[in-house]
Formats: structure tokens, sequence, C-alpha cells
């Protein structure tokens, strides 16, 4: 199939099955296209993408929320060459052919998703590696090591929770929690954790009536971090992007700030259920790990190639008329980059039982310029949160039948509804309170591995403690950031103390 766009969004155009049809059942849309939402794509998704590789090969025609036309890529290849090649297929959406005509409207379900921002993933060039570049070097400065020591420390207050009773729902009272409170810790902004903010997150990505409202509420809050931290820097990642020498606008920071805090939590929420559900439901991956023939950190690696966080991204448009996997690409054409799908293409994975220990090939932080720049922030919050919770309740057992455990989302990430579990009841652990250690410092590469490194800087001569480029991308030599005592550690604790 070249050509199989032959309707407008929403229009009645194309063979339509008549009201009686199964095919309304079976996710069929204008011009007999598979859909990507309704029932049949939430329930079985990695069918659907079964389905639409044996009719249509590597990428294959879709339709998205709204019968929005969109191509998904479902090879393992192909995905790398589409997020390899920004030349020919760019994250810039205002390319996209059915914005520019009016036929997808500003309200639609996914508009947080692909309406454009002034961020780093919706830039290439010299814009992107401007944008970029204050992204990785802030996140550079955070102490790793620091932060890992907090992560078990939030994990135990987690547990003390729950651990008299027994019993637990482990996606709200852990999965969904930890990922907020490290990341609003190291953003800067632990007083607005709340329970709002995690709803308002997980809800802004799913498609859902109030998603917008959701990310409004979200911008809300990330505005008046940047205001504060204009007024009073302090040693945290909004006051380094603040003060970063690329020097981004208010609007350049906060947006920066959303998506780091959004995609961040996101991803670690999911990837978090995800193993745990293995650990629970999967005999011969609970045996591995408490026998010692897996770390949680394997554990972690499997689940990102058996359930991404991700299941896929619309993100790219084509620059011009091309070809991709034997389909005709026009100017315009909106794609999915196919994360689900590409790590169960049967060219890489012919076994999909076959264990992946050692293999970081998979797709779930994408790859090339726009791979995730905060990957291993969210595999440390998955690691330590995994291993401590297991460490406190070593004979946490699932308190329901696995058959009894459902999903929700959309083609953009499948949420674990709960996860039940039971244990034996234990004692509170106490939790320390002596001063925290610093957040900036230098970086070692033995704490947690960077995929995507910031690009190297030309350095003026006579200026070693300056960047040469300012928001333009040109020469302007800016004084170096600064470093000093934490503030931010300090203003954790006492948030936790008074919690």
């Amino acid at each position: 199939m070249t050509t199989p766009f032959q309707h407008e969004p929403g229009s009645a155009t194309g063979p339509v099955p008549p009201p009686q049809c199964p095919a309304h059942g079976m996710g069929i849309g204008p011009g007999g296209l598979r859909r990507l939402y309704g029932s049949e794509a939430e329930a079985d998704p990695a069918g659907l993408y079964e389905k639409l590789r044996a009719e249509h090969g590597t990428v294959a025609p879709v339709l998205m929320h709204g019968d929005v036309p969109a191509w998904l890529v479902l090879g393992h290849s192909e995905n790398l060459h589409m997020t390899r090649t920004p030349s020919q297929f760019s994250r810039d959406s205002r390319r996209w052919r059915a914005l520019q005509e009016g036929s997808v409207a500003a309200d639609h379900p996914l508009a947080p998703v692909f309406t454009w921002q002034p961020v780093c993933s919706f830039a290439e060039g010299a814009t992107h590696e401007r944008l970029r570049g204050a992204v990785t070097d802030s996140m550079a400065r955070i102490d790793t090591r620091g932060v890992r020591r907090h992560i078990n420390r939030y994990s135990n207050r987690l547990v003390n929770d729950f651990c008299k009773e027994g019993r637990t729902e482990l996606v709200s009272q852990f999965a969904e929690r930890l990922p907020m409170m490290v990341m609003c810790a190291i953003i800067g902004m632990p007083e607005e954790y709340n329970d709002r903010l995690v709803q308002a997150a997980r809800d802004m990505t799913r498609g859902s009536e109030t998603a917008v409202a959701s990310n409004a509420y979200i911008i809300g809050a990330l505005d008046r971090l940047v205001q504060r931290r204009r007024e009073a820097p302090a040693e945290d990642f909004a006051t380094w992007l603040v003060e970063h020498p690329a020097e981004l606008t208010d609007k350049e920071v906060s947006e920066h700030l959303r998506v780091v805090l959004v995609v961040a939590y996101e991803t670690t929420t999911n990837l978090i259920a995800n193993v745990l559900r293995m650990v629970l439901t999967d005999p011969r991956f609970r045996a591995r790990l408490s026998g010692g023939h897996m770390t949680v950190p394997e554990a972690v690696e499997q689940t990102l190639w058996d359930e991404p966080p991700f299941t896929s991204i619309l993100g790219r448009w084509a620059v011009g008329d091309t070809e991709l996997g034997g389909q005709q690409i026009k100017a315009g054409d909106a794609l999915i980059v196919g994360i689900a799908p590409a790590n169960t293409d049967p060219v890489v994975r012919p076994d999909l039982t076959a264990s992946m220990e050692g293999n970081r090939a998979h797709l779930a932080f994408s790859s090339g310029p726009h791979e995730c720049p905060g990957q291993d922030i969210g595999r440390a919050i998955a690691d330590v949160g995994v291993d401590a919770l297991l460490m406190r309740l070593p004979d946490l057992e699932l308190s329901v039948d696995e058959s009894k455990l459902s999903w929700t989302g959309n083609f953009v990430s499948r949420h674990l509804v709960d996860l039940p579990a039971s244990f034996a009841p234990t004692t509170e652990q106490e939790i320390d309170a002596e001063p925290l250690p610093a957040v900036s410092r230098a970086r070692s590469q033995a704490d947690w591995e960077v995929s995507s490194p910031a690009v190297p800087r030309r350095v003026p001569a006579g200026a070693p403690t300056a960047e040469p480029y300012g928001p333009s991308g040109e020469g302007a030599v800016v004084p170096a950031q600064r470093s000093g005592p934490t503030k931010v550690w300090h203003a954790v604790l006492r948030w936790w103390n008074g919690h």
C-alpha cells in the first residue's frame, strides 16, 4: 500500500464499514486502516502490531485519535534510520501537513504530545545543540551517588507507609509516587509534590479529555519555579538551566523542565510497575533474582526490551517525499517511532523468550540525536527503588490471579492499573536524618552511564571558564555557572521532616 491516506481526519470519505459490521469492533477506520486507539488497540497492542506487520511489513499506515492518519514504523532498523536521519525525518511538528491544513484541532487529545514548543525535542541543527546542551550540561552536575542514596531513603519511607498492613497496591502506593518525589527534589520544587501533580503527569500523555488542562497545571507549577529561581538561585536543576551560558528564556526553561519532569516521571513509573509485575508473575524471573543469577539492573534492562515504558512516540515528520520500509512517504506526513514493535522485530529477536541480558540495543529510550538524555536517572530510580522494596519485603507476592491484572492508556504508553500484593507484616524502618550530601559535584561515569553526552564546546582562547555561545548559538562570552553549598537537599530534608 503506497497511497493509503485517501481521507481527511474525521471525514466520512473512503470505505467506512456499516454500523453493524464486525469491523467496527476490530478497530478498522476510514480507508480500511487500523486504529491505534480504542478497545482493540488497548486490549492487545502486541497483537495489533503483528497484524500490521503481516499486512504492511515494517512500516504501516494507521489512524490515531480522531482518525488522523500517520505511519507506524515497526521495524528495528527502519526506526534506527528514521531517528538517526533528521535531514529526512524531522522532530519539528510544524512540518505536519495536517496541522498546516487545519485538519487537526488545537484541542486534539494528543496536543500536549505533538504541539510545537521551544524545546530541544522539537528542534534540529544549531538550535537543538544549544538547547540540548543546556539540558545535558545541567544533568552532568547532579550528584549521582547522593541521588541514589536518597532514592533509597524515599523508597523506604514509602514502604513504611504500608509495611505494617501486610498488603499494598504497588502502582498507586509505590511506582507512581517514588519517581515524582525524586524528580521534584532534583528539579528544585519538592514543595510542589502532591497527588494532583502525580495525576496531571500521568494524565497529559493519555490522550484524555483532560490532558490539556493537566498540561496547563504542570506548566503553572514550573513557571512559578522559574520565577523563584530567577530571584533566588539554588543548587538544583532549575537554577542550572536558568543560569546556563546558553541564556535560555523563561519559556524555554519552563518547557524543558516540563519535558524532563513528565518524561522522566512517566517512563520511570511504568518501568517500576512493569519490573515489579514481572517479578511477581514470572517464576523464572523471580527465581533468577532471588538466586543471585540476575541483578535488579539486569531485570530492568530485560523489562525495557519486553515492556518498554513508552510503547511508541508520535515524533517525526517527513521533510520531503521519501521511501521507508517499502512505503512512499509524502512531505509533511507524520511518523510514529514504534518502540515496542521494534523491540519485538523478528529480525533482531527471533525468539522472544530468550534472555536479552547484556544487550542494550532496545529502543526504549529512542535513538539518534534525540535519544532520551535522562534515561540513566530513570534507570537509577527503578534500580534502587525496586531493590529497596524487595529487600524490605522479600516475601512479596501477587494477591490476585494474574489474569485479573488490567492496563489502560493509548498508543504512547500502556499503564498497569494496579498491582495488589501481600507480604508478612513488618516494622517500620528508621529513616536517618543526617545532613544530606551535595547535589552538585564533578560527574563520575562510574556512577551511571550517559548514552547521549553533551556536544563538546569550543572555548575561546583566554576564556577557559566561559562558554562560547549565546541564545542564537553565536559568540557571547558568559561567566561560568556558580557552584557552592547545596541548598536543595536541605530543603528536601525540611520537607520530609514535616511530611
